[in-house]
């Protein structure tokens, strides 16, 4: 790559932007396909029969296989730089698993729960080699800035899945409750479809997203596990640990009849709108306050769970839910940009994939542990979470001094 004060340098910056742009819609259409259908999954599996601790159990299951399996095929991905292969198999199984939901018997909850651990799997395999070649296109105009575009145009797409299975459930109302979910999750086939239409398109017009980033700049060495690594993957294992995934929300608004089965997916809609805002503010303030930005955004959503399960009013349960929305923005962005930052091009796919194995693990461990407390003592739930996410606060600070030190 030339320098960007050229006129080539420039046009390789407008490209890698548009990249950038483009694999953004992507994850616009396939966030509406698999949020559309996480918005009203917990209440879905309550109705099918499932217990708190089984819809916290399946939930971190799935977190766990989405996230552990991205430590081998991050390492895949590095060895055979097949980076495309791997986003393009693993976004076929993500989408494709939502809309066969809707070919699930009545009281099939537990086939329900195996697609939902596909989903999972088909996460596991695109990500390491996607959020690499993103890391890519990020190195032309910001990691924290680009990072946080992706997650705008991401949680759009987090917000209209769930509006538009609110108005699928709203026809339906007043009928059979399980036909109305088959037509929700048969009507999210239509984005799953777009979703992997513009991906073949991106790979067609972009087939070597890594000659956006120059070699000089991260060839020096090997990555090793260094001190700056260690400190920030067990600050983001103790916030994974504490933050709780959104189905034993929307059950415990079921639960708690604050809002109907039909409206239950404007919740997850008003999450996804603060996690989009969220992830922008966060992704330019990181380019320009690094790791330290990960301290304040974890301050701001310690408290979600203290309002949405302590209080039984719709004010505390949408500001929880809206904490709750700035922890997530900040998990699907500038936690990335961090990677980008500390490991170095050559190896930034097994960098992501050990990244989100660890958060993957404590997620898992995390979920189960607290949908079991949700049915033995809700109080002692909301402590374990808070509890949790501020003891990755000083982590995250010692993790920005080291990586000071390091830069030095």
């Amino acid at each position: 790559m030339k320098n960007l004060n050229n006129p080539q340098g420039s046009a390789v910056k407008k490209a890698a932007f548009s990249f950038i742009l483009l694999m953004g819609v992507v994850s616009l259409f396939s966030d509406m396909t698999h949020e559309g259908a996480r918005s009203i999954m917990g209440a879905y599996l309550g109705l099918a029969g499932a217990s708190a601790a089984a819809i916290g159990f399946v939930s971190g299951l799935g977190e766990f296989v989405g996230y552990s399996l991205r430590l081998l095929t991050g390492f895949i991905a590095d060895r055979t730089r097949r980076y495309w292969t791997l986003t393009i198999v693993g976004y076929l199984v993500d989408v494709l698993a939502i809309p066969a939901l809707a070919l699930v018997p009545r009281n099939g909850w537990i086939f329900a729960c195996i697609l939902i651990v596909i989903q999972r799997t088909g996460k596991a395999i695109k990500k390491p080699a996607k959020d690499t070649i993103l890391s890519f296109a990020a190195a032309q105009n910001g990691a924290g800035k680009s990072f946080a575009i992706q997650e705008l145009l991401d949680q759009i797409g987090a917000f209209l899945g769930p509006v538009i299975l609110f108005l699928c459930l709203l026809v339906r109302k007043g009928g059979d409750e399980f036909s109305a979910y088959v037509l929700a999750f048969a009507v999210l086939g239509i984005p799953a479809a777009v979703t992997m239409i513009l991906l073949l398109f991106a790979r067609r017009k972009y087939p070597h997203p890594e000659q956006f980033e120059e070699e000089q700049k991260t060839a020096a060495s090997e990555f090793r596990l260094n001190k700056t690594f260690v400190f920030y993957i067990a600050a983001i294992s103790l916030f994974a640990m504490g933050f709780l995934d959104f189905p034993l929300i929307t059950m415990h608004a079921a639960r708690g009849g604050l809002f109907s089965t039909e409206t239950l997916p404007l919740l997850y809609s008003s999450a996804m709108i603060v996690d989009a805002l969220a992830a922008l503010v966060f992704g330019f303030l990181y380019d320009k306050f690094s790791l330290k930005v990960l301290m304040l955004s974890t301050a701001f959503s310690v408290p979600f769970a203290f309002f949405i399960f302590l209080f039984n009013a719709r004010w505390a349960l949408f500001l929880g839910t809206a904490l709750w929305g700035i922890g997530m923005g900040a998990q699907e962005s500038i936690l990335k940009a961090a990677v980008t930052s500390i490991v170095p091009k050559q190896s930034r796919a097994k960098g992501f994939g050990i990244f989100q194995t660890f958060f993957g693990l404590f997620w898992f461990l995390g979920s189960w542990c607290m949908g079991a407390l949700y049915d033995f003592n809700i109080t002692a739930m909301v402590i374990f979470s808070a509890a949790t996410q501020l003891a990755a606060i000083p982590l995250y600070f010692a993790a920005s001094r080291s990586l000071a030190l390091t830069r030095q």
